[in-house]
């Protein structure tokens, strides 16, 4: 992030100029940043669906390039565990709250009661709507400089590929000579744009456990980690 005072267009409100200041960047078109940060809950016309779209593309990218550079001998095993660690949401939000972007969010009173700008989801999603806005205004570079002084400190200090929680309950299984564990979808919540989903895994001779997540995928995380806690509590 650039540390030399930046002009901004006058367009851009007084938070979001000092935003795209610390970013960096002088946006050309500062109608991208105000809808990276305009929530769905306001009734718009737009919200930062779109450029969250095309952000988490683009954070893929970066990282995964970052990735190549840092792990030059790594199998793609290996690099795509550390992958997904980096693209995951909380990552992202960690991101979001190091830019301090929640308070930027535009959203309802109903959502701003709701603590909205503080929800995990919601800045992770605004994370990759702020990349996506930087990208289509300026290119990868401009998101390179912001993302990489986050990201790296956080690529150095995991020095072995991180082992999700799906791939070490189906190890745990299979070392006691048990069946696969069983991940069955259980429920959904919340609005089309951004639901919820309750995940329920099953290992023989185990009470299932639950997870939550913004997609099933993470949800199914969250569900291993939750029997993976249970079964080291319960073992000598």
């Amino acid at each position: 992030m650039g540390s030399d005072s930046i002009a901004q267009p006058r367009s851009l409100p007084p938070g979001l100029a000092a935003l795209a200041e610390r970013l960096g960047h002088a946006f050309a078109e500062p109608d991208l940043l105000i809808e990276a940060l305009t929530h769905s809950s306001r009734g718009g016309r737009r919200s930062y669906e779109r450029l969250e779209f095309l952000g988490d593309r683009v954070v893929g990218l970066v990282v995964a390039e970052r990735l190549l550079v840092h792990f030059p001998d790594e199998p793609e095993g290996a690099l795509a565990k550390r992958h997904a660690m980096l693209v995951r949401g909380e990552t992202l939000a960690s991101i979001a709250q190091a830019l301090d972007l929640g308070p930027l969010i535009k959203v309802s009173p109903g959502e701003a009661e709701s603590g909205g700008q503080k929800n995990p989801a919601i800045l992770a999603d605004v994370c990759e709507a702020t990349v996506g806005a930087l990208y289509l205004d300026g290119g990868l570079e401009p998101v390179r400089q912001v993302l990489l002084p986050l990201i790296d400190p956080l690529i150095e200090a995991a020095t072995e590929p991180p082992q999700d929680n799906k791939t070490r309950l189906q190890e745990w299984a299979q070392g006691r000579g048990l069946p696969l564990p069983r991940y069955e979808g259980v429920g959904r919540s919340g609005p089309d744009h951004e639901p919820r989903f309750l995940v329920s895994v099953e290992v023989e001779g185990l009470p299932p456990a639950r997870g939550e997540g913004r997609s099933k995928r993470a949800a199914e995380q969250e569900a291993a980690g939750a029997l993976l806690a249970r079964v080291a509590g319960a073992e000598p």
